[in-house]
């Protein structure tokens, strides 16, 4: 296993004391990718290690970097409802607005999969509701067509 595998594996195991000791004898790692084209946030952020993400962020991890389907963290936290990491990562800088490779934004991945909590705080944090994603469909679109009325009335 060579070093960016074996720091993949730690994040995914939850290890924070080892990633910090990885990143110390090898900075270069905080921006890595995987076989996948993850980094190591994006990868820390799907785990849920929300505590290494943190880290991650703090050690200049590239905080709007994207995966092979132009996913970014940011993505990977409103598709799983991690509202705390959300607003984290968006208070480090993450782009409220950007789009994977299909035109799907934050907002829209969070209307999809009936996060509620994770749509008032992109719009707290502006997000664009109108905008559209390859389909054509806007946030609101994926809220109505899965009868999630909460989302539809936060939205309408």
């Amino acid at each position: 296993m060579n070093a960016t595998e074996l720091f993949f594996s730690t994040i995914q195991s939850g290890n924070l004391d080892n990633v910090k000791l990885q990143l110390t004898h090898n900075p270069d790692l905080v921006n890595k990718t995987d076989a996948r084209g993850f980094t190591p946030l994006i990868f820390a952020t799907y785990f849920g290690q929300d505590d290494i993400a943190k880290y991650l962020i703090d050690k200049r991890a590239t905080i709007d970097a994207v995966d092979a389907s132009g996913n970014t963290a940011l993505m990977g936290v409103c598709f799983k409802g991690n509202t705390k990491l959300t607003r984290y990562l968006l208070n480090h800088g993450a782009d409220v607005n950007l789009s994977n490779n299909k035109g799907t934004t934050p907002l829209i991945f969070s209307c999809m999969y009936n996060k509620i909590e994770s749509v008032k705080v992109l719009l707290e944090y502006k997000a664009d509701s109108s905008a559209k994603d390859s389909e054509g469909k806007t946030a609101l679109d994926y809220a109505r067509e899965n009868s999630f009325s909460e989302i539809v009335d936060l939205l309408e």
